[in-house]
C-alpha cells in the first residue's frame, strides 16, 4: 500500500500541519480523554474551534473488532478532522480493528500513555514503553493496513528510573508514525506533579516528524511557555479543556495572531454548558445525561463563591430543568 500517511511542516501556511491528503489548519488539539471526549464535548470543541484535530475516546481495539464499542465510535460529518484513538497490545488485532475504523477516520492514533491500572494490567497503554518492540510492531501491523496518517500518545517512561521517551519516539518513527504526542510525565507519577514541558526538546531535536506536547496546558499563557520550552510543533489539551470548551479556540487564535483573548466568563462558562448538557441529553436520553454531567459541575464553576455547595446541590438533582434554575441562582448570585 502506497504511504500516504506522511506528516510535516507546511512552509505555506506557518499554522498548518500537512498530513498526506489532510490538512490540519491548526496547531492544536483535543487529546482523547475517556467519558469526556464523547460526540457531544467534541462538538462543544469544533463549534468554537472550526480547525483543531479532534480525539475520539479511547476505544479497545479487542472491543472495536467484537462491535462492542458501536456508540462510542459516533461522529457526525461536520466533526472532521478526527483521530480516532486505538488502545491493545496485540498487533494483528490493532491493525484488524484500525481497518474496520478506517472508513470514519481522517487519522489512527495509538493509545502508549495511558497509565490506568485497568489498562496496564493488560499491557496496554503505557505498559508498551516497557516493551519497545512489541510498540514498534503495532505501529508497524496499523501502518501496513491505513492510508491515512498514524500517530502515536506515550510518556515519558514507565517512571523516572526508566525514562525511554527519545528512544521509544525515535522507534516510532522508525515504524511509521507520521505524528507523536508526549505527555510530559512517567507513568508512575499518574497525572501528579508538573509535566516536565522541557524534556520534551529532547524528543523534538530527534526526530524529523511533529511532535505535539502535552500536560499541564491549562491557559494560553501555559501553551506559550510549554511552546518556548519543548520547541514543539504544536499542543495538545486535556484536562485544561474540561469545563472550559473554549481554551483549544483561544490557543489557536494566539498562534495565528499573537494575541491573548480573555478567559470566558461565568455567565459564557454556563451558556457552554448548557449547550453541553443539551447534546448529552440527545445522545443519552435525559436521566442518562444527568448522572453523566455530574462530573462536569465543579469545572464549569470553579473559582466562584460557593462553588463546592453548589456542587453537593447538583450532583443531586434528578432532571435538567432542575438543574437550569440552580444555573440561574449562581448567575443572580456571582
Amino acid at each position: 500500500m502506497q504511504n500516504k500517511g506522511y506528516l510535516k511542516l507546511n512552509k505555506m501556511y506557518k499554522n498548518s500541519l500537512e498530513a498526506g491528503i489532510l490538512k490540519l489548519n491548526s496547531k492544536v488539539s483535543l487529546a482523547p480523554m475517556a467519558g469526556v471526549t464523547d460526540a457531544a464535548f467534541r462538538q462543544i470543541v469544533r463549534e468554537l474551534s472550526p480547525d483543531c484535530l479532534l480525539t475520539t475516546e479511547m476505544l479497545s481495539s479487542e472491543a472495536v473488532l467484537w462491535n462492542k464499542e458501536q456508540s462510542i465510535l459516533h461522529c457526525e460529518d461536520f466533526e472532521h478532522p478526527v483521530a480516532y484513538q486505538l488502545s491493545g497490545h496485540k498487533p494483528d488485532i490493532m491493525a484488524k480493528a484500525a481497518k474496520k475504523i478506517l472508513s470514519r477516520a481522517d487519522m489512527i492514533d495509538i493509545n502508549m500513555g495511558c497509565p490506568v491500572n485497568k489498562i496496564v494490567k493488560n499491557q496496554d497503554g503505557s505498559a508498551l514503553m516497557k516493551n519497545p518492540q512489541l510498540a514498534f510492531d503495532i505501529v508497524r501491523a496499523v501502518k501496513d493496513v491505513i492510508d491515512v496518517p498514524l500517530s502515536v500518545k506515550f510518556r515519558l517512561g514507565w517512571d523516572n528510573n526508566s525514562k525511554n521517551y527519545v528512544e521509544f519516539g525515535k522507534l516510532m518513527q522508525d515504524a511509521g508514525a507520521d505524528m507523536i504526542t508526549l505527555h510530559a510525565r512517567t507513568r508512575s507519577q499518574m497525572y501528579s506533579g508538573k509535566a516536565d514541558w522541557a524534556a520534551i526538546k529532547e524528543l523534538t531535536d530527534e526526530v524529523s516528524i511533529p511532535v505535539f506536547a502535552n500536560g499541564d496546558i491549562n491557559s494560553t499563557q501555559d501553551a506559550i511557555e510549554c511552546q518556548k520550552l519543548s520547541n514543539c510543533s504544536g499542543v495538545a489539551i486535556g484536562r485544561g479543556i474540561i469545563g472550559d470548551p473554549g481554551l483549544i479556540a483561544r490557543i489557536e487564535h494566539y498562534f495565528k495572531t499573537g494575541e491573548i483573548l480573555s478567559e470566558p466568563s461565568l455567565n459564557e462558562r454556563i451558556d457552554i454548558l448548557i449547550k453541553h448538557f443539551e447534546r448529552e441529553i440527545f445522545y443519552r436520553s435525559e436521566p442518562h445525561a444527568v448522572r453523566f454531567m455530574r462530573k462536569f459541575h465543579s469545572h464549569y464553576i470553579r473559582n466562584i463563591r460557593g462553588a463546592a455547595a453548589y456542587r453537593d446541590r447538583l450532583v443531586k438533582i434528578p432532571t435538567f430543568d432542575e438543574i437550569l434554575k440552580v444555573y440561574e441562582e449562581i448567575r443572580q448570585n456571582a
